[in-house]
């Protein structure tokens, strides 16, 4: 009999929801991943696209994708998962009150050809697909009729309660057995799951603790195994300890702050009758007034690669070109701010999360104090990311941060999501700073289709640059991502910044 193992991690987030199709960000799709399945994965060393639920594809035309699905797969409820559930979960994550739209950019219909066979039609040659499909997770059509989560929550209606939203029942190599909201996550191991286990965890625990000091403390007295996110303050001692290991990599997120083009006139600015964030003159002025170099030595302790481009260089269309940052220049900043007719600076809203990427209040609290030296009094307000996320995608800030990873290593992942006039079918899903540009929307239409991969590539890396002369954005770094352990734990680290359950070992 193998002995039981439970393994004990922490973060600072929470996640909102369990509907595998309500909000998209990292840390909940990677919890989500334990419980549910997608029909292709990235392998966690190579990060190439690997079989799952799907055992092969082929192309019938350039727009009809084949797939066969596993046979002899069953849900937590015992229930056979068939051709069914993957038409009714790809055309869920389709729904107008799905955040995965980004994966189903060019996605035209999804049809079943028999009990395990799946066509996924396209609105024409999609380069992408396969990787757009490593996020996109099976849900029983049987189960969500059955509990009324039909369609997936929508994470701006506060209100609206659905049964996935609280509960989960997948195919995936865990069941959920508790979630108490900002307390504790329990998963038990599947004893029916189809897969081989490389690891040999039983039992996971996660429990996430904002206050980075109770974070280290919980592991340095092994309440937990496992830190997603020791604070670069920390790092030393943990590196120090006889009983711990710390593990880095560089993860394909990108740190910036976006602004409201959009407005006439910003709520709460003593600015009236119009939007200095429109102007040009006043995004360069903001992003020049940046000292990045003193947030990475101080405030990241090291932990960060400045960039000047909207993806880390893991991205295809990402270059050296690209990458070069607007200098940080006090004088020039005020000059630009002067041509612009703010002189004396303005106020202005600023939104962060306090909880969601590494020492993100600290940052946002060192460059409030940097825009200061230009004049432009920000008003800072940090909330946890469960209600910050909701509240950028209402609009309701002039300025916030956001961090960008891009699951698909490709560069229309962040320029449709970011940079694409808000529409439909994944544009502009994170544009809340309603950035529009005629030139960028051609860009990106072409991307979506383009099969010549030279003519791709250079496509994406215009985009990223039409981004930064536009200033669309405010870039800021990519992160680099420690994870502190005791010396028991055999982990893979991934540049996405999440665990793969089927390999964790307790030793």
């Amino acid at each position: 009999m193998v002995q039981a193992k439970t393994f004990k991690w922490t973060s600072a987030g929470e996640i909102s929801t369990w509907d595998i199709h309500s909000q998209n960000n990292a840390l909940q799709n990677g919890l989500h991943a334990a419980v549910y399945e997608s029909l292709v994965y990235y392998n966690s060393r190579t990060f190439k696209v690997e079989p799952l639920l799907a055992t092969s594809w082929s192309l019938v035309t350039p727009s009809q994708m084949r797939m066969s699905l596993r046979k002899g797969v069953k849900f937590h409820d015992g229930s056979d998962f068939t051709a069914d559930d993957a038409v009714y979960s790809l055309t869920r994550a389709m729904s107008k009150t799905s955040n995965f739209t980004p994966y189903v950019t060019g996605f035209d219909r999804i049809v079943k050809v028999d009990s395990h066979t799946i066509d996924i039609f396209t609105k024409g040659p999609n380069p992408v697909l396969l990787r757009q499909m490593t996020e996109l997770r099976m849900m029983s059509k049987a189960w969500a009729e059955k509990n009324n989560s039909v369609e997936p929550k929508d994470l701006k209606n506060v209100a609206q309660e659905t049964f996935a939203n609280r509960n989960a029942m997948g195919t995936g190599p865990f069941v959920l057995k508790q979630w108490v909201p900002d307390q504790r996550m329990v998963f038990a191991k599947n004893p029916s799951w189809w897969g081989k286990m490389e690891g040999n965890v039983t039992e996971i625990i996660y429990t996430p603790i904002r206050s980075e000091a109770t974070r280290i403390a919980a592991l340095l007295t092994g309440e937990v195994d496992l830190v997603l996110d020791p604070s670069p303050s920390d790092l030393t001692r943990l590196r120090n300890s006889p009983n711990l290991t710390v593990v880095d990599g560089a993860e394909n997120r990108t740190i910036f702050l976006g602004m409201d083009q959009h407005r006439d006139e910003l709520p709460g600015s003593n600015v009236k009758g119009k939007n200095p964030l429109k102007d040009l003159k006043v995004r360069k002025a903001l992003y020049q007034a940046i000292d990045i170099n003193t947030i990475q030595r101080v405030t990241m302790r090291g932990l960060s690669q400045p960039t000047g481009a909207l993806v880390a260089s893991q991205v295809d269309g990402w270059t050296e070109g690209v990458n070069k940052r607007f200098p940080f220049s006090v004088d020039e900043a005020k000059s630009l701010m002067n041509q612009a007719g703010y002189p004396n600076g303005f106020e202005v809203d600023f939104a962060c999360p306090n909880n969601r990427y590494i020492n993100d209040e600290e940052i946002c609290q060192a460059i409030t104090a940097m825009w200061a030296k230009i004049g432009v009094k920000a008003k800072l307000r940090t909330l946890p990311l469960v209600t910050y996320f909701p509240m950028i995608q209402r609009n309701e800030a002039s300025i916030y941060m956001l961090g960008w990873g891009v699951p698909t290593f490709d560069a229309l992942y962040s320029l449709q999501s970011l940079t694409r006039t808000v529409g439909t079918g994944g544009d502009g899903n994170y544009n809340v700073g309603r950035y529009t540009n005629q030139r960028m929307d051609y860009i990106v239409d072409r991307i979506k289709t383009e099969i010549d991969f030279p003519v791709r590539n250079r496509l994406m890396t215009e985009g990223l640059q039409l981004s930064n002369d536009t200033v669309s954005h405010i870039p800021l770094h990519n992160q680099i991502i420690p994870w502190a352990m005791k010396k028991n734990i055999e982990v893979v680290h991934r540049a996405d910044n999440r665990l793969d359950w089927r390999l964790i070992k307790v030793n």
